[in-house]
């Protein structure tokens, strides 16, 4: 079989390669992305390693270009991306990149520096202009006699503590403290700055306790936010000034000022003084505003010019680290002058691998050609699946439950078409489906564009990545719909219902129990697709059809599902040539499956071919037996009870020994399945004892397995394992297969459920939300049937589509994970992890350390 159904022919070969084109070869496989590399150097410690300095180099360059996009996006700058991928660069251009990277990171270091030292200038002046100007209001409402503390200015705070210890003070003038007998008009100190506006009530207890209110405050808010240069953040501020009396209370308020991070200027006595200082102030900061202007302007083009070649400066620093980081799993030879790898390779690609290596050598001047040797090995190779953007998905959900072991079958073609088809079956409505398909068309049609904007929902890339997925469960989805005749609870009529109402429209109006007669009304014909219309409007007996025709299929789809997995055993064990496993494993497990299950199935399409409603007896609607009831009594070897003496009571001739027969068998495959493998391995093995064969163990010994494949790889050469153990897996195996044989036929009900509560979530949320508005008449029923059909489209892509979706794919996959790969699918394999630059660049530096 193609690489579709099976994982690609892996071979281990042997590189040799010349030391000066090392590098440009192992740069060409990286552009392939075929061939994974093997360490052969497990025990050395990494910074031991030959080219671990220049590992570090590249650390060094990628940290540098990481500033510098913090720096980029710091500043809303647009990277440009053209979607390209430049080659490698070769070692001696690493130097000019380094230089460039250098000289990038100093300039702009620099330049923030200086931003930052202006613009701490340009605060420390706004400040002070901010403290001129209030200090000034101040003082001209002291010279005016305005001042008195109910002016939120206070000669102390009056706090709790003021009030318990019976402190006061009454109003005072500013610029004048206690009078001093010495001097009348004795002018106090004073000190003025700033502070975080959050901190002011603390500063202000502070100085009240410390001082001992000793000293006089008054503080104004400075309307517009300042920005700290340190963080570029907006921060609020309040100017304060402290009037107080003596060197001591002078020496206490600064140390205050200092611990709660008060910025103090200095602020003249002298109204002219003031004036003549403000002026200065302000033409410093027009001068400032120039100069910061200039800077800004300066790093501006500066990341401008970054920012159209950073995209390509990471790939070239992402691709040297990984070539360099893949030449450590290198070995030297013992002249220093050959590397040697080991390196896992798709069969078919070997040609092209060797074409690349030779693109290498030429690049490099090198005159030695590379030699790649196909080494013969008894290690399981890794499992390699091709896959496209269409087959990607579905993979992915096989590789989820585990990665297929080498060469064995693989589900994801199949999963293709029965995956969106059992998800249809539960979430089947030609409505709902429309919408799924139309939202994954829509991401097919624009991937090239979304693909595009790489973003970090988790969310949005899982559906982006399932776009395919969605699309063709929509598709299914609306293929179902169509057969249950349903699109948003209500039915299409365009062929028009084959009953016919003998009943005028009163009679059938005030009768709720009316029933039609499938032999005076029911014109002989089925409806050509789907089911008739006229189920939608029937009463009490539409959920009893539905439930029984729904019930039954999810019955018959599931049998057929679990024989095809069994089948797909078939395909493994005659390509490993496992003839014990197919013999005494699989023929047993179909005949189990087949002569139970499968004949349970047979007898529901009897029983719709024989039993109709418009039959006389005994094949009439009342002479139709229970199919449940007929699979118990088969399994018990009971005797169906009589019926009515004009109503037989088999299906057909012979069915109670048909059915004793079918369950004997059955059962006599279970033995068969226990004992028969483990019983022929211990007899090979007491034989090669005896008589050893030159080789090595027989087929019966190992089960016919190997490891490698048929087809190239080698056989296994492990621990025989004890037969005891062989015992009990084999135990284990059959009573998980014959149990779960019943219980997930059982499991394959959650068809019918989930298809019959997706039908009533629908019809409740018609008849209580939507039909409310389609009551409504005139212009006001207009505005409430809008409003009314928002709500309920909100609710059907919310509910229906998106949570019964959820919940009908994570349903479909535990039928595929357990019930459908448990009959053939093992997955105890690896996955096949090439060296490519793609994966590289798509994951980040993190897929260089993996």
């Amino acid at each position: 079989m193609g690489s579709l159904f099976r994982s690609e022919e892996m071979a281990l070969c042997q590189l040799f390669l010349q030391s000066e084109a090392a590098y440009a070869c192992v740069s060409e496989l990286g552009e392939l992305g075929l061939v994974q590399f093997r360490d052969l150097n497990p025990d050395v410690n990494a910074f031991q390693r030959k080219f671990v300095n220049e590992v570090r180099r590249c650390d060094e360059m990628e940290r540098k270009l990481r500033y510098l996009e913090k720096e980029i996006k710091k500043d809303g700058i647009p990277m440009l991306d053209t979607g390209e991928s430049p080659e490698a660069p070769q070692p001696r251009e690493m130097i000019d990149l380094e230089a460039t990277f250098e000289k990038l990171e100093n300039e702009l270091r620099e330049v923030n520096q200086n931003a930052e030292a202006l613009k701490r200038n340009f605060l420390e002046l706004t400040e002070l202009k901010h403290i001129l100007r209030k200090t000034q209001v101040f003082f001209d409402e002291q010279e005016g006699g305005v001042n008195q503390t109910t002016e939120s200015m206070t000669r102390a705070l009056i706090t709790d503590e003021a009030r318990t210890a019976g402190a006061s003070m009454g109003p005072v003038q500013l610029g004048y403290m206690e009078k001093s007998n010495e001097r009348e008009d004795y002018l106090p100190c004073f000190v003025a700055g700033v502070i975080l506006r959050e901190r002011l009530p603390a500063f202000e207890r502070m100085l009240w306790r410390a001082c001992r209110g000793n000293v006089f405050l008054r503080q104004a808010m400075i309307e517009t936010p300042l920005e700290d240069p340190t963080n570029g953040d907006q921060v609020h501020k309040s100017v304060f000034i402290i009037f107080f009396q003596g060197d001591q209370l002078k020496t206490r308020v600064k140390k205050i000022c200092e611990g709660f991070r008060a910025t103090l200027y200095p602020c003249p006595e002298a109204p002219a003084d003031r004036r003549e200082m403000a002026m200065g102030v302000m033409t410093r900061i027009e001068d400032l505003n120039t100069v910061l202007g200039q800077t800004q302007d300066h790093r501006h083009r500066v990341l401008v010019a970054a920012a159209k070649n950073l995209k390509n400066w990471f790939v070239k620093v992402r691709k040297i680290k990984a070539i360099y980081h893949t030449l450590n799993l290198f070995n030297l030879d013992v002249t220093q002058k050959c590397l040697i790898a080991e390196c896992w390779v798709p069969l078919l690609d070997i040609e092209t691998i060797q074409l690349a290596l030779r693109r290498g050598t030429e690049r490099s001047g090198s005159s030695v050609p590379p030699i790649l040797n196909r080494m013969q090995t008894f290690e399981n190779p890794p499992t390699y699946n091709r896959t496209n953007k269409f087959t990607k998905a579905f993979q992915a959900l096989i590789d989820a439950y585990g990665v297929a072991s080498y060469r064995e079958m693989n589900p994801a073609p199949y999963t293709i078409i029965t995956f969106p088809f059992l998800f249809a079956v539960m979430f089947g409505d030609l409505g709902h489906g429309a919408i799924m398909a139309l939202f994954g068309l829509w991401m097919i049609r624009k991937e090239k564009g979304l693909a595009a904007q790489k973003t970090d929902n988790e969310i949005w890339n899982i559906f982006f990545g399932g776009r395919y997925i969605i699309f063709l469960m929509g598709v299914f989805s609306m293929y179902t719909g169509m057969i249950y005749n349903d699109i948003f609870s209500k039915s299409l009529n365009i062929f028009g219902s084959h009953w016919q109402m003998s009943y005028n429209k009163s009679t059938v109006m005030e009768n709720k129990y009316l029933q039609l007669s499938p032999k005076e009304d029911y014109e002989g014909s089925p409806y050509p697709f789907g089911m008739d219309p006229i189920w939608q409007v029937a009463g009490s007996n539409k959920i009893i059809f539905h439930n029984a025709y729904k019930m039954k299929i999810s019955i018959i789809f599931g049998v057929i599902h679990m024989v095809f997995g069994v089948v797909m055993s078939w395909h493994n064990h005659t390509y490993f040539r496992n003839r014990i496993s197919l013999i005494y494993e699989f023929i047993p497990q179909l005949m189990f499956l087949l002569l139970l299950f499968f004949y349970m199935v047979l007898l529901m399409f009897i029983k719709w071919i024989k039993f109709a409603a418009t039959n006389e007896k005994p094949y009439s609607e009342a002479c139709a037996p229970s199919i449940l009831i007929t699979f118990i009594d088969m399994v018990l070897f009971n005797t169906p009870k009589a019926a009515p003496a004009e109503c037989g009571v088999y299906m057909f001739w012979g069915q109670h020994f048909v059915q004793v027969l079918f369950v004997l068998l059955a059962l006599g495959c279970i033995p068969i399945m226990l004992f028969a493998k483990p019983m022929l391995i211990m007899q090979a093995r007491k034989l090669a004892n005896v008589q050893p064969i030159a080789g090595a163990s027989s087929d019966a010994e190992t089960g016919g397995v190997s490891n490698g494949g048929p087809h190239g790889g080698g056989g296994p050469h492990e621990e025989e394992e004890e037969m005891s153990e062989i015992f009990i897996h084999q135990s284990i195996h059959t009573i998980e297969y014959v149990l779960g044989s019943v219980s997930h036929t059982a499991s394959y009900l959650r068809l019918w459920a989930l298809s019959l509560a997706h039908a009533q979530l629908a019809e409740v949320l018609w008849t209580m939300v939507l039909s409310i508005g389609l009551k409504q008449e005139g212009w006001f029923g207009g505005v409430i049937l809008t409003c009314v059909f928002g709500f309920w489209a909100i609710l059907t892509v919310g509910i229906l589509v998106l949570m019964e979706g959820l919940s009908a794919f994570l349903h479909t996959l535990r039928l595929h994970w357990v019930e459908f790969q448990s009959k053939f699918y093992k997955g105890q394999g690896y996955a096949f992890q090439p060296f490519s630059f793609d994966a590289i660049i798509e994951n980040g530096s993190a897929a260089v350390e993996e």
